[in-house]
C-alpha cells in the first residue's frame, strides 16, 4: 500500500481569519484604566483688560500644605478632618450687615464681621509646597469641593426636596431625557449661583 506524501505546504488561509477575531476579542473585552482628573476652569490665554477687583482679606480663606502634608487653614495648624467643617463655616457665614448688597438671606452661619460676607464674595484659596504627596492634595481638593456640595445639597433639599449631586448627576447624564435635562438646566444653575465654586490654586511654593 502506497504512503502518502506530506502535503507541500500548510494551508494557512483561515489564519488570516481567526487572528482578526482574536484581535476583536480582546478589543472588546479589554478595560482601559484612566486617571481621574480635577475639574477646573483654566484662565484665558489673554490677561482681561479690567481692572481686577480689590477682594477684602476676610473673604479669603487660606488653605496651605506643606511638604510633610501639614494643613495650616487660616495661619493655623489643623486636621484635614476638621477642614471641611472650617470651610463650610467659611462659606456660609454671611457676615454682610442686613440691608447690605451682599447679605445672604439664606446663610446659616454666625455671622462674624472678621469671616466672608456671603457665598457670592467667599473665595478659597489654596497652596501647597512642590513636595506636596499628590494623594494629600487630591484628598484636600475633595474635602474641599465637598464643603460646597453639602452646602449645595442643603440648599437643594430646602428649594427642590432633592441632594444638588444627584441633579447635577442626572442633568449630565447622557442618557437622561431632554425635556427632564431642560428642567433640571435652571434648578442646577440656581444652586451653583447660591453657593458658586471659587477655590483658587495659588502659585506652588518652590522654596527649599
Amino acid at each position: 500500500m502506497a504512503r502518502r506524501g506530506a502535503p507541500a505546504e500548510v494551508n494557512a488561509g483561515s489564519m488570516a481569519d481567526i487572528a482578526f477575531l482574536l484581535l476583536i476579542f480582546f478589543l472588546v473585552t479589554t478595560t482601559i484604566e484612566t486617571d481621574a482628573g480635577l475639574d477646573r476652569m483654566l484662565p484665558p490665554i489673554e490677561p482681561p483688560t479690567e481692572k481686577p477687583p480689590i477682594i477684602k482679606e476676610k473673604n479669603i480663606f487660606t488653605v496651605n500644605i506643606n511638604r510633610n502634608g501639614q494643613l495650616l487653614v487660616e495661619e493655623e495648624i489643623t486636621d484635614i478632618r476638621k477642614l471641611r467643617e472650617k470651610a463650610m463655616a467659611f462659606l456660609d457665614n454671611g457676615g454682610a450687615p442686613s440691608g447690605s448688597p451682599d447679605y445672604c438671606s439664606y446663610c446659616k452661619g454666625k455671622r462674624l464681621g472678621d469671616s466672608s460676607d456671603s457665598p457670592a464674595k467667599a473665595i478659597i484659596s489654596l497652596k501647597n509646597d512642590r513636595e506636596t504627596k499628590y494623594s494629600t492634595y487630591i484628598t484636600v481638593q475633595n474635602e474641599l469641593v465637598g464643603a460646597y456640595n453639602d452646602l449645595r445639597n442643603r440648599e437643594a433639599q430646602r428649594l427642590y426636596g432633592r441632594d444638588f449631586t444627584t441633579m447635577e448627576a442626572d442633568y449630565l447624564d447622557p442618557e437622561t431625557d431632554s425635556n427632564v435635562k431642560d428642567d433640571l438646566k435652571e434648578k442646577v444653575k440656581r444652586i451653583q449661583e447660591l453657593f458658586p465654586q471659587k477655590l483658587s490654586e495659588a502659585e506652588t511654593d518652590t522654596s527649599n
